[in-house]
């Protein structure tokens, strides 16, 4: 037997960040995400990919609210830059954008209703607001005069939805403008690591914080304001906040892959315990139809910047599993902005003194720890 007194190494596996491990890197201003120049890579290029497509769901969703509420058949909706037998032939193909994940996300937001703005919909005013375009709508719209002596909810149900949609093409208007500006300051060496890219999104969002949630529609000549500047509504805590809460953390569960049967019981009957959303989901888009964040990959396959499209070449089965790999870099980039959306809603600043500003803090991110203990903590590694 031939024995060596040379120490054997032995490769540790990484654990996973426990509770405490996310409330200390929250409160020391650490990023979620591990600090590497692969994790870097990987996240500021698939946030600029993804900055392109929110400038095209964007552009639509407001165009939508300007010209789509209460049309009962907006067949053409997904041609806001205009409409052409080319583009729509091109549609028909699937050589588009994919609006659809656009409206999966408004669907998430509105179902879930969380936030100022779903509160405002219950309003007095609110409510007087729909009344007033339903009233305008039905001089002219007999069809829509019907509907709503048959069903006095349906329309004050729609107009909630094309608001939340106008309301999240706002939100992501600024989000855009952060994702690609981050990817120019990383090409000029502003942006070095991925606590950079935290600050960077964080100081957006803060930047953004107090600007205006307003929706003012024109019927007929006449105007209505069914988000008034007396609504006080914001963009970080009644869009923002209630975007992450809807879309990272509960989503929907999708068709075909859980059984929507009540005795099935594999859906909590509870929306709050919702577990489905880009931060808990197992990366394996399947490119199936009905799958929405299949969509949101393909469109962002589709605006790849060369560096990490060189870099999936490398890495995994190279184009074989190109949206995979995307959907995991694309749950990085999330968890990046999860953290700085935290950041910049934290109760005082991290370096207070003061021992009851000191303990609102350790309170918020304990409450946001034990929300991300069950994500998939994984690709924080």
């Amino acid at each position: 037997m031939i024995t060596s007194s040379e120490p054997v190494l032995q490769t540790q596996m990484p654990t996973l960040p426990d509770q405490e491990e996310l409330v200390r890197r929250l409160l020391s201003d650490t990023p979620l995400l591990a600090d590497t120049h692969d994790h870097l890579l990987q996240v500021v290029n698939v946030l600029e990919s993804y900055g392109l497509v929110l400038d095209a769901y964007s552009r639509n969703l407001i165009h939508q609210g300007n010209t789509q509420l209460l049309n009962p058949f907006p067949v053409f909706r997904f041609f806001h830059e205009g409409f052409s037998v080319e583009r729509l032939w091109n549609h028909l193909l699937g050589d588009r954008i994919n609006f659809e994940y656009a409206e999966y996300c408004q669907k998430a937001m509105f179902w879930h209703g969380t936030g100022g703005m779903d509160a405002y919909f219950d309003s007095d005013e609110f409510q007087k607001a729909c009344q007033q375009v339903i009233a305008l709508r039905s001089r002219r719209d007999p069809l829509l005069r019907l509907v709503n002596t048959l069903y006095p909810g349906f329309a004050p149900e729609a107009i909630r939805s094309m608001t939340t949609i106008y309301a999240l093409g706002l939100f992501w208007r600024v989000m855009s403008d952060i994702f690609i500006d981050l990817a120019r300051r990383y090409r000029i060496g502003e942006v070095a690591c991925v606590l950079d890219v935290v600050h960077h999104i964080r100081d957006g969002l803060v930047k953004a914080a107090g600007s205006p949630i307003q929706y003012e529609v024109e019927i007929g000549g006449e105007s209505v304001r069914l988000l008034p500047p007396e609504a006080g509504l914001t963009f970080l805590v009644d869009v923002a906040v209630p975007y992450v809460e809807a879309v990272f953390f509960r989503g929907m569960p999708f068709l075909g892959t859980v059984s929507y049967n009540a005795q099935a019981r594999q859906i909590s009957p509870d929306q709050s315990q919702f577990k489905y959303g880009a931060l808990y989901a197992d990366p394996v888009p399947s490119m199936g139809a009905g799958i929405p964040p299949s969509l949101c990959m393909q469109d962002m396959f589709r605006n790849l910047p060369d560096e990490l499209s060189s870099w999936y070449e490398t890495h995994g089965r190279s184009d074989a599993d190109v949206h995979v790999q995307i959907c995991v870099s694309f749950q990085k980039s999330m968890f990046c902005v999860t953290n700085a959306a935290i950041a910049g809603t934290m109760p005082h600043p991290l370096d207070t003194l003061d021992a009851a500003e000191l303990a609102a803090n350790q309170a918020y991110a304990e409450a946001w720890a034990g929300r991300l203990m069950g994500c998939q903590r994984g690709a924080l590694l």
